[in-house]
């Protein structure tokens, strides 16, 4: 399932400038004590000019089967969403086959609490910090803000005032590991999570439904993979099963890596959404 952007749409992509009238970029930012050398723990930071007021603040993490892409792929989600007046975050974390899941999830609680932590110098309100992720990215997204051990190794509470998921992958990792024939990316899916059963459960957010305390928003393609559309079908009843605030879009025509690529046109329908979502919630 790896995550390519179409080729057609990245040279459109091209030919829009990054650099709006009015929205400033701060890039490769270490959001890690730890970080001595690479790029993993690194973020970029897309904010309109500072004018007093405190804005929304939307943290990205990308797609790419937990063993590819980079922050520097979505500049144009960055921008559009500047432009919409939402201060936006784009991080790289750690990948396979080197990492496990745990490590990445952990590079983005520590990423999430670096944004908590200095956010208000760039406009944003640390109170109002919306998290998205798209497939794999979404998994990380929803199992940060579900199994609390990832904030408690960081020392702070959950800050995630909502969350956006773009067609999620990995919802339930037992359910798809144990039922989904062998394919291209099986050994990849290993190298994240392992061989070991149990660590497929710990690793499914799924599994911690009763932790959550905070909206959802969540968009599925119409042709996206099957398992992406039954997994986020059942979080969404989960959800309310347990009386929580939850949003489900279905994408008319769309496939997987075409939920993201979409969004290289500022116009496209999926921001009018998180634009509604953040002004209800």
């Amino acid at each position: 399932m790896k995550l390519k952007i179409f080729i057609l749409v990245m040279i459109m992509a091209f030919f829009q400038t990054a650099f709006s009238t009015g929205i400033l970029i701060k890039r490769n930012i270490s959001y890690s004590a730890k970080q001595t050398s690479g790029t993993e723990n690194l973020l970029d930071v897309y904010y309109p000019t500072a004018d007093g007021q405190r804005r929304d603040v939307m943290v990205f993490i990308h797609g790419g089967s937990w063993n590819s892409g980079k922050k520097e792929t979505y500049w144009w989600l960055g921008r559009n969403m500047a432009r919409k007046n939402v201060i936006t975050v784009i991080i790289n974390y750690s990948l396979s086959p080197i990492y496990q899941y745990e490590k990445m999830a952990l590079d983005c609680s520590e990423a999430l609490k670096w944004v908590n932590n200095n956010i208000s110098n760039y406009g944003g309100d640390p109170a109002r910090i919306f998290v998205m992720g798209h497939s794999a990215g979404g998994h990380l997204a929803a199992l940060v803000n579900t199994d609390s051990r990832f904030f408690r190794q960081q020392n702070i509470e959950n800050p995630i005032h909502a969350v956006i998921l773009n067609d999620v992958f990995g919802l339930d990792m037992f359910e798809y590991l144990n039922a989904a024939e062998d394919n291209d990316q099986t050994n990849s899916f290993l190298n994240t999570f392992s061989k070991d059963r149990e660590i497929w459960k710990t690793g499914s957010p799924l599994n911690y439904i009763e932790n959550v305390k905070n909206p959802y928003l969540i968009f599925v393609g119409e042709r996206t993979f099957p398992s992406i559309q039954i997994q986020s079908e059942r979080l969404r009843k989960q959800l309310l099963q347990s009386n929580k605030r939850v949003d489900l879009k279905i994408i008319p025509r769309k496939k997987h890596v075409a939920m993201i690529s979409q969004m290289v046109f500022k116009r496209n329908l999926l921001y009018s959404f998180i634009l509604d979502f953040m002004k209800r919630y």
